[in-house]
């Protein structure tokens, strides 16, 4: 049934989109396997074939050094990365891999179109014998009932007899230089269980910390989603506790520190949630669930909750000034750092936008400061001028400064807290005696 798989000494690999999860992958395949990597953008190709990658992810060095400079070497050596944006690059390729963002859209609603449009470009290409494996987050269903069509459609291939499917779901974690692709866990699926072998051995040629075969691509599916939607509801959880304890006159800090002395204690901390993993997946799920006539309550909330933190920042931020009787309307604020997390200059989805957005309606001046960010990127994602030089502005000439990234640039800056000044302190980087108030 199964004899045409290519053999795994002699595959070719397509990592289709090249951002923050399939650059490091496609990197790390391309140390045993030869690897075309195709994006739609040009400035994203190009800027990686001069052994560029502006998101961080990959030391440039280590991309170098895995670069091949057209197709005829990259098959001639057997091994290597080649960017490119000529989808019939892939045509050579048995397994495709696909890593596109799958985002929502400002109702909340998943977008699939980036998966969608990867798998008609893949259909285009597919050959009998082939596998397609997606890393996307989806809810359970999505790559059998709404990807698979797709490429049986275009190719006038059938599935599970000419072509196969794979679920293998990312876990990158931004900026993390511990936890890279090689060394996380990684769960993989496969149409059928001689493909989930396949799959499996395959991801296990490079994937040191091992793999998990799921039962069935649905479960790998439903794995993934419900990873990120634990996260948020955590966090959502200690997120309220530091409302209440706002209102009580606690810090939160200190009461998460004693609780935390129980073994069981789940160690979570309050903050913005945003990314395109935490704040988005939950929403994946939630939308299965409505499909099938279940009203979700606890997963919605949590998302609730932690989207209405940035406001609450921005109104403690202005309670704060005017107890010390500063002028609020008019005023200048500093919001230190705009990315989604710390030491990383990934600004997707990043909910510190919500603060900005509060502070203007009360006719504040707000500079935002971030030396990870890109100010193109942010000025076009979200319309708004950031600064990012070496040189930090001067934080005299501000009524309030919020820290809202924890960037480590920020640790050793001379805030001390002062009559003329609000700091608020929403990581809590800083000693509670510096600042006016902490998340």
């Amino acid at each position: 049934m199964h004899h045409h798989l290519t053999p795994l000494s002699e595959v070719r690999i397509a990592v289709v989109g090249l951002g923050y999860v399939g650059l490091p992958l496609a990197v790390e395949f391309a140390k045993k396997f030869p690897v075309i990597g195709f994006d739609i953008s040009t400035k994203r190709v190009q800027e990686l074939a001069e052994g560029k990658d502006l998101t961080l992810e990959v030391e440039d060095k280590d991309l170098q050094k895995v670069l091949a400079k057209d197709s005829n070497t990259l098959w001639q050596q057997g091994m290597g990365f080649l960017p490119t944006t000529k989808s019939s690059e892939m045509g050579s390729c048995q397994v495709y891999i696909v890593t596109v963002p799958t985002p929502t859209d400002r109702h909340n609603r998943p977008v699939l179109t980036p998966m969608l449009r990867a798998s008609e470009e893949i259909g285009k290409y597919l050959k009998k014998g082939d596998v397609v494996i997606y890393e996307s987050t989806v809810y359970p269903g999505v790559t059998e009932e709404e990807c698979v069509p797709i490429l049986e459609k275009v190719s006038g291939l059938k599935y599970n007899e000419d072509f196969y499917a794979g679920y293998s779901p990312e876990r990158i974690n931004p900026g993390d230089k511990e936890h890279t692709v090689a060394k996380i866990l990684k769960v993989t699926s496969g149409s059928t269980p001689e493909v989930a072998d396949y799959v499996d051995a395959l991801y296990r040629e490079v994937i040191t910390a091992g793999t998990h075969k799921a039962s069935c691509i649905k479960v790998a599916e439903a794995a993934k989603v419900i990873e990120n939607s634990q996260r948020d509801i955590n966090i959502a959880f200690v997120n309220e506790l530091s409302k209440i304890f706002c209102l009580l006159g606690i810090d939160t800090h200190e009461v998460l520190r004693a609780a935390s002395t129980k073994w069981n204690f789940l160690p979570f901390k309050p903050g913005l949630v945003g990314g395109h993993c935490i704040g988005v997946d939950p929403f994946y799920l939630a939308q299965k669930a409505q499909e099938v006539g279940y009203h979700p309550e606890i997963i919605l909330a949590g998302r609730r909750l932690n989207d209405s933190m940035g406001k609450h920042v921005a109104t403690e931020v202005i309670k704060l000034m005017m107890r010390k009787d500063l002028k609020v309307i008019d005023s200048k604020v500093l919001i230190l750092g705009f990315t989604f997390k710390e030491d990383c200059p990934d600004v997707r989805n990043t909910r510190v936008i919500d603060i900005y957005r509060e502070l203007r309606t009360f006719d504040m001046e707000v500079d935002v400061y971030d030396p990870w960010a890109s100010p193109e990127e942010v000025a076009h994602e979200y319309g708004i001028h950031i600064q990012n030089g070496k040189q930090h502005p001067d934080l005299q000439d501000y009524s309030a400064i919020v820290l809202a990234v924890a960037h480590k640039e920020f640790m050793s800056m001379p805030l001390e807290k002062n009559d003329q000044q609000v700091i608020y302190d929403v990581k809590a980087i800083l000693d509670k005696e510096k600042v006016d108030a902490r998340l």
